[in-house]
């Protein structure tokens, strides 16, 4: 059976989303829209789709860091951060002295990213 991208006679300016082949100017906007309408839910996705083992990888990830108990500085940049969940995680084991900052290309990510941040009163680290 040949792919249905060998198939197409434009198969040099088609690109995959899913199940079905769509222009390479559509495809990020395709992403965008996606993230945006699991943002609110995104965690829990991971939580079901990973039957938890994202905590655990994540919780791995924060011991590698290994970030200081004490005042010293220590400041993570957390790209395509999402809900911000790696970056608390940090936050809370790290002492005083540690910083994030997140990046997402999804506002949307990062409005709920901000909204956990905020719930732990920690918008000033």
């Amino acid at each position: 059976m040949v792919p249905a991208m060998a198939r197409n006679k434009h198969h040099d300016t088609a690109t995959t989303f899913g199940f079905r082949e769509v222009r390479p100017e559509e495809r990020q906007g395709l992403v965008n829209q996606v993230f945006a309408t699991v943002a609110d839910r995104y965690d829990l996705m991971n939580d079901l789709m990973s039957a938890g083992m994202h905590r655990l990888w994540k919780d791995e990830l924060v011991s590698m860091l290994y970030p200081p108990k004490s005042e010293q500085r220590f400041d993570l940049i957390d790209v395509a951060g999402g809900t911000a969940d790696i970056a608390l995680r940090m936050l809370r084991k790290g002492g005083p002295g540690c910083r994030a900052v997140v990046c997402d290309i999804s506002p949307e990510m990062l409005r709920v990213g901000r909204s956990k941040i905020e719930a732990e009163g920690r918008s000033h680290q």
